[in-house]
């Protein structure tokens, strides 16, 4: 089994490499290609990830390489792990949207929209090279902003599924909680990427018992911090929203706190230059513990398990999904939840199989949650629109519809401002 992992420069490798050593009887991989046009960041995290592989007793070959046609030729899967213009541009859009009173953040509002127009243009024409070497092999997207870099490749008619570890994530916090193996845990997990809520915990599986309200009672102050909400937002909606509902919930505070303390791009800027000083030590062989800190926390775990589900013929390898037949995973709505059109990328359960993902049916939701969804999907219409075809109206329009913006001015604001720190990525401008 070949697979491909486009962006293996990034700091985050490591972290993928220690799941496929791990998890290798789930994911027998014999090749593995790390593709990044940074040729030398891709030599210092490409020895680190032989060292890897081999203190544990992996015997597939792992290649360097910065020509991605040769790369993804004859892979099964080919991971997209990318950030275009790095953590330069990070810093932009988490600097410029606070000019005009709005929460500066990579994946949502004014920032988000920067990196999904500078992203989708790269990812198609990454996604066509390799439907013209290797039309049969998955793609599986971990690039954020994911929900609009997925619906991208599928309306674009690729084999392509999304992946977020955000799930993955709360499911293990919850398991330790409850003093139980994460394959004990089903999520009742719902929404679109990055704006999503787990409305039940089950024991067991999709039928299982709830106990969500018990881990609220005795944990929601634990929990509530970790999402840096207050726990009052938890105990009254009986849910809990994923923590980039933050940025919604409250956020004139938190563009108030952004004003006032470094960037998070700074931060993971000065965290990805140590993680590089490390990764040149010849005796390092295994993920620091740095490592956790930058993001990503049990991605290869997640994606372990979604690629052995669309390669190896069953629904999930039981890596992620703790054993569970289902994983959290982006795709079509194909009416799962009826008040999107079907093109919608949803954020939801599903079995995963060679065949794709099939949407497990979710309960009817409050509207509290329905009208946030549907709005947010309304704005991904518009800001897709944009980054496929360009022009300041439909930029100007994907901001106004966002539910952080919606004021003419600061659209327009915004807009100058976004095409200004970007020209760079945007032919049109």
């Amino acid at each position: 089994m070949k697979l491909a992992v486009v962006g293996g420069g990034s700091t985050y490798t490591p972290e993928l490499i220690d799941g496929f050593a791990r998890l290798r009887a789930t994911l027998p991989v014999t090749e593995l290609v790390l593709v990044d046009p940074a040729a030398d960041r891709l030599g210092l995290v490409g020895g680190l990830a032989r060292r890897i592989f081999a203190k544990q007793g992996h015997e597939g070959r792992i290649v360097t390489t910065s020509d991605l046609d040769a790369g993804v030729e004859g892979a099964d899967a080919v991971l997209l792990q990318l950030r275009v213009g790095g953590q330069a541009a990070r810093q932009r859009d988490e600097t410029w949207p606070l000019e005009c009173g709005c929460v500066g953040q990579e994946t949502t509002g004014a920032g988000g929209l920067a990196k999904a127009l500078r992203t989708v243009p790269v990812v198609l024409d990454i996604a066509e090279r390799v439907r013209r070497t290797n039309p049969n092999a998955w793609i599986i997207d971990f690039t954020n902003p994911v929900g609009i870099v997925t619906r991208a490749l599928l309306r674009a008619g690729h084999k392509a599924i999304g992946l977020c570890n955000v799930a993955i994530g709360l499911q293990r916090k919850f398991a330790a909680r409850l003093g139980v193996d994460p394959s004990a845990l089903h999520l009742d997990h719902v929404g679109l990427n990055h704006l999503t809520w787990e409305t039940g915990v089950r024991l067991g599986g999709p039928e299982g018992e709830n106990v969500l309200p018990r881990l609220l009672a005795e944990h929601g102050e634990a929990i509530a911090d970790d999402l840096r909400l207050p726990r009052s937002v938890l105990d009254r909606l009986g849910v809990v929203p994923s923590y980039y509902l933050r940025y919604f919930y409250s956020h004139d505070a938190v563009v108030e706190e952004l004003r006032t303390k470094p960037s998070r791009a700074a931060e993971v800027a000065e965290m990805e230059r140590r993680l590089l000083e490390m990764y040149g030590d010849p005796a390092l062989d295994e993920k620091p513990e740095l490592l956790a800190k930058r993001g990503g926390a049990f991605y290869s775990e997640a994606a372990v398990d979604l690629a052995a589900a669309l390669l190896g013929g069953t629904s999930g390898g039981g890596t992620a999904g703790g054993g569970s037949p289902y994983q959290v995973v982006n795709t079509y709505n194909n009416g799962t939840l009826p008040f999107l059109p079907d093109d919608a990328v949803v954020e939801v359960q599903a079995a995963v199989g060679p065949k794709g993902a099939v949407p497990l049916p979710v309960p009817a939701l409050d509207p509290l949650y329905t009208g946030l969804i549907a709005h947010v999907t309304a704005y991904e219409d518009l800001a897709l629109d944009a980054a496929l075809r360009g022009g300041r109206d439909r930029v100007f329009k994907a901001l106004l519809a966002h539910p952080l913006i919606g004021q003419t001015e600061r659209a327009d604001g915004l807009t100058d401002r976004l095409i200004a720190h970007n020209r760079e990525h945007l032919p049109w401008a």
